[in-house]
């Protein structure tokens, strides 16, 4: 199969691999996000040569995801990652689902896992800082090199292997590896080249997400690090993470969103949360649109998918990082049995097996659930929610059952039973 470059020819700047080594790679990462980058560390602790290709020159330090689940952080302890997203993240030993202003709400003790993970609380920890957490790890790995400002244009099957062509500020090279895996988001160069479809839908809302230095929990009783939380005629979240709250705003669906950018717009919608006699400071802010949609396979030949580039969900629950760290270790634990263990390349057929009905039933039927909750405008409907909800958190075998699922422990347990 051959992909022809669909890339603009603007130029990146340049910026030396972090990590050098020569030769060809086994396996070609495409995407240096938390997702590529964990794929990268699993081969490379096991002596498999792979090379990650990430087209910005360095971490990029954005509004990304900030929720890891208990089991993400139990795949990640063995590496010594999860020790340092701990040192750098907050715990949150419980979440919520509340009315505003009234302040009920149904409160979710992750405490009831203990004994089924080592984690039993979710840590708010910005994505970023697991991208540097993991690059750490690269870089004392001589199996690894990381290349930034450099971008996949291109990929060539062949029956040895893929040819890469990548472009720099230095001009194009070509690469070779065995195999070559797409963890280059939801624009995804890799699946392009694979010629997948990747279908589903948009919602029609953009979500506003801001960043407040103001102690939400100072002033809103009970408040949870986790908040998913009603107001009149629409709703918002609150998630805290060391030193600041992101605060995800859904505007008003009939209003221009740049109309709602304005500092004077985002800051009306805070004050809703909590009212002040002065305006809000907002560090950072960042429109998004959301979507569901996958692709009807995560493998085509040598070239193989994960994260974003093969599933995209709505962020409601905190699921799709998680998820993509998910595919990261299946994935390489598949690539390491074929070039380590010398298992046939249809050993690469039960990554997708294993992964891809999970994220169709459990992680985008699930999220789109989440927000399908959280949507509702019924303030009849809301209360008889709040009630349902409020009887499973008082009900631990209830309780224990709602965050296995919502936990995403359910989802890996469903994975690894299928052969």
């Amino acid at each position: 199969m051959r992909c022809y470059d669909m890339t603009s020819d603007a130029p990146h700047p340049p910026m030396p691999a972090i990590i050098s080594r020569t030769g060809d790679a086994a396996v070609i990462v495409a995407g240096g996000g938390p997702v590529g980058l964990c794929v990268a560390l699993l081969l490379a602790e096991q002596a498999i040569p792979v090379t990650v290709i990430e087209a910005e020159p360095g971490v990029v330090r954005d509004l990304r995801a900030s929720t890891f689940h208990p089991p993400t952080l139990d795949l990640l302890e063995p590496s010594g990652v999860t020790a340092r997203l701990l040192e750098r993240g907050l715990l949150c030993p419980h979440w919520q689902i509340r009315l505003h202003p009234s302040g009920d709400r149904a409160v979710f003790d992750l405490s009831v896992l203990e004994g089924e993970t080592r984690h039993p609380y979710r840590l708010q920890c910005e994505q970023w800082k697991l991208s540097e957490a993991l690059l750490e790890k690269l870089a004392q790995s001589p199996h690894a090199e990381v290349r930034f400002a450099s971008r996949v244009v291109a990929a060539d099957e062949r029956d040895d292997g893929v040819a890469v062509a990548i472009e720099t500020a230095g001009g194009r090279e070509t690469l070779r590896a065995r195999y070559v895996v797409g963890a280059d988001g939801a624009r995804s160069t890799v699946r392009h080249c694979m010629g997948l479809p990747f279908d589903g839908m948009t919602y029609p809302e953009t979500t506003l997400l801001v960043t407040t230095l103001f102690p939400f929990e100072t002033h809103l009783e009970g408040l949870s690090n986790v908040s998913y939380c009603w107001k009149d005629g629409g709703n918002f979240s609150l998630l805290k993470v060391p030193g600041r709250w992101r605060v995800s705003i859904y505007p008003d669906e009939n209003i221009p969103i740049d109309d709602q950018m304005t500092p004077a717009a985002l800051d009306a919608s805070l004050q809703v949360i909590v009212p002040r006699n002065v305006p809000y400071d907002i560090a950072e802010q960042r429109p998004y649109r959301v979507h569901m949609r996958m692709v009807p396979t995560y493998r085509k030949g040598r070239m193989l998918l994960a994260g974003d580039a093969a599933h995209l969900n709505t962020p409601a629950g905190g699921m799709g990082l998680n998820g993509g760290i998910h595919d990261a270790f299946e994935l390489a634990a598949a690539l390491i049995d074929v070039l380590r263990h010398g298992a046939p390349d249809a050993r690469l057929d039960l990554y997708d097996r294993k992964r891809r009905p999970i994220a169709r039933e459990d992680i985008l039927a699930q999220a789109d659930r989440n927000r399908a909750r959280m949507r509702e405008r019924d303030p009849a409907r809301r209360i008889e929610l709040l009630r349902e909800l409020q009887a499973t958190a008082n009900d631990r075998e209830k309780l224990r059952s709602f965050l296995w699922r919502s936990s995403m422990l359910e989802g890996l347990a469903k994975s690894a039973a299928i052969g």
